[in-house]
This record gives C-alpha cells, structure tokens and sequence, in this order.
C-alpha cells in the first residue's frame, strides 16, 4: 500500500482550522458523550494537576485519514492547546493493526470531552479514504491507471461532502462529483449529464449532447448513453454525429434491465448474467465502436460498482476505462478507540490496554487559532 505525498498531491502538509467549519456548540460538549462531561468535572474539581496521554489506534490495514482535521479541532477547542504535547501520523499514511496514529498529553480536563469526536472524525475518514484506495487499487489490475470518479453525493446527508471529498482525494480518486467535495483541497466538482437532461430532450440523446456541448463548449464532452436501454446504438449515434469531439460515454443501466442489445441478438444469452453494466455488454459496445473507427471514444461506467465488482471487471480484462463509485465507498468499517495510557508519569490503562510508542509519529507544532 503507497502512501500518498501530500506535497506532490498539491496541498500543504497539514490543513488548519481556516479550512473545517466547526460547529461552535463542540466547546460546550453539546457533541460529546455526558460521560466525558462528567469526567471533565470531576477531574477539575478532584484531581485538577493531573497529567494524562491518551493514544488512538484502530485495528485494520488502511489509509489514515482525519489527523489533520482532529489537530485543528484540539487547537480550536481544547483548554490552553498551546501546552498540549500533540503526536501524530499524517493523513495519507499507511496503518497497520493496532498501530498507534495519534498521541494527547495533558490534564484530562483540557481536552479528554473531545475523545468521541476524534474517534468518529478519524473513522469517518479514513474508512472513505481506505475505501477508496482499494478502488484505486482494483482498477489497476490491468496496469493500466484507470481513474475512479467519487460520486457519493447521493448516498448521504449533503453537510458530510467536504470531508469525504477530502478523504477520497486521499484514497486516490481523481475526481469528485461535487464542488463542495472539493472544498478542502481547491479543486472544483467533475460531472456531465443526468437522464434528467436526455428526458428534457424526449429520450434524443444526440440532441441532449448537442446542447450539452453548445452551452459547456470548454469541457470534454461526454455522452450518458444508457437511457433509452440501447447503449451499442446510442453510443454509435452520437460518436457519430461529434466525432473527435466526443471524449467518452457513460453506461448506468439498471441491475434490473437487460440492455436492446442481447434482445436482438438473443444467441448470445444463456452463459451470463445479461443484466445491468455486464462485460459482454462492454466488449461489444467497444467492438462496435473500434469497428467505426472511435477508438478514441472511453468507456465510463456508474451504477452499483463496488471493489470487488471492479476487480472481476479487470480481472476479466473487460474495456472500462473510468469507474464512477459512490455507495460502497461511504461504508464505514473502520473504527478508532482512544485510550488512556498514561497517569502522572507511569503506565496506566484498562487490563488489554498498554501505552505503544510509534517513532513514526511526528510532534505537531501549536498554530493560534483563527478568528
């Protein structure tokens, strides 16, 4: 698993809290368990000079993702962060099972009612930007460097866009498809057409890629071919009609359709699943558009695509050139837990709890809060 070079990738080594739109009620506990609340209390009025560290790990191979955004977070929210002894991986990281990827020291009271929010900030992200590596990953199988498309506007509440947009870009992904995925590393949001704009248009797919092209003239055009479940057809009608300027075209059919095309030539059913974005379909839409000289013309395909789906699809060695992914890239499968490890000096943790030192992390140097 490659880690990722966050300068490379064109962002700075750590975003700050000029780029995470907090919610000002996390600094009255108003997202935390009361449980840390209570012990937040108790701990100013019992036992105020004491000096914890708490750890955070999880327990899969995966990419981190998160530290940045939890870092700001301590920095915004916790008591007098500036004396906080903060250790850290950094997004984009490669973690392996209990391996620990942050450390906090200081009084409990300054930052221990945050532990739950941390642990969610770090699952969160990077179960997406683990999802979304392994993606990547699969659709590299042929050797060739397949782009995977994040489409996850759909499959989740609109306010957690910015931060998965953000972890996908992590995982790998090229593109997203909104502009608020894109927020947090300064790109904008990638898309073509919906079949809501070919049935603005009467099921004409040419005419809807037409005035597609005539009112965005600057992007690739791209033709979604798959609305009238004739693909091979449609496809052919608009390269066609464009020609050269006909970058790609896009196939979403239902699970549930099986495509005009083995209807009319029903020989071939029999030996496969015919329905939905199948291989055969693919090999002989590619067929049908070499054979007319579009080589040119790139395949997309959306709708269901999952790792394992994609895999089979290269192993197969099956003509796809771009994947689009959403549903099955936002399950969230990794879980962080934060312990406390260390009392005043001396080791101190739960029974199956132990302080674990990693020389990989990287001490974090304080930055004042931005009003």
């Amino acid at each position: 698993m490659k880690e990722i070079d966050l300068k490379l990738a064109g962002k700075l080594d750590r975003l700050t809290n000029k780029t995470f739109k907090f919610d000002e009620r996390i600094k009255d506990g108003w997202f935390s368990a009361v449980y840390f609340l209570k012990t937040k209390k108790i701990a100013e009025e019992k036992i105020p000079n004491n000096y914890v560290t708490m750890q955070f790990f999880q327990k899969e191979e995966a990419v981190l993702c998160g530290t940045d955004e939890v870092i700001a977070l301590l920095h915004t929210f916790a008591d007098k962060p500036e004396t906080l002894e903060i250790k850290s991986l950094k997004d984009g990281d490669k973690i392996t099972p209990y391996e620990t990827v942050l450390t906090i020291s200081g009084a409990y009271q300054q930052f221990g009612y945050l532990e739950g929010i941390i642990d969610g900030i770090l699952a969160r992200r990077t179960s997406v930007a683990t999802n979304v590596y392994n993606v990547v990953k699969a659709a590299q199988i042929s050797g060739e460097h397949k782009p995977v498309i994040f489409m996850g506007d759909r499959d989740d509440h609109y306010t957690t866009q910015a931060g998965d947009g953000y972890a996908a870009y992590i995982g790998g992904s090229k593109a997203q498809a909104t502009n608020a995925m894109n927020e947090w590393w300064g790109k904008e949001g990638m898309g073509t057409m919906p079949h809501a704009l070919i049935q603005m248009f009467r099921g004409d797919v040419v005419a809807a890629t037409k005035a597609y092209h005539e009112t965005f003239p600057n992007d690739e055009l791209a033709a979604l071919v798959d609305y009238n479940n004739d693909v091979v057809t449609d496809s052919l009608k608009v390269a066609r009609e464009f020609g050269d300027e006909l970058k790609s075209v896009r196939l979403d059919t239902s699970r549930a359709l099986v495509d005009k095309y083995f209807l009319r030539n029903y020989h071939l059913m029999g030996t496969f699943d015919p329905r939905g974005v199948n291989p055969e379909l693919l090999f002989a839409l590619r067929k049908a558009l070499d054979e007319e000289g579009y080589q040119h013309v790139k395949i997309m395909v959306t709708g269901g695509f999952t790792y394992d789906r994609i895999k089979e699809f290269e192993n197969q060695g099956v003509p796809v050139d771009m994947y689009g992914v959403g549903r099955s890239l936002l399950h969230l499968n990794i879980g962080f837990t934060g312990d406390l490890v260390i009392f005043n000096g001396a080791p101190e943790a739960k029974e199956g709890r132990r302080f674990r030192p990693n020389p990989r992390l990287e001490n974090v140097e304080y930055y004042k809060v931005t009003e």
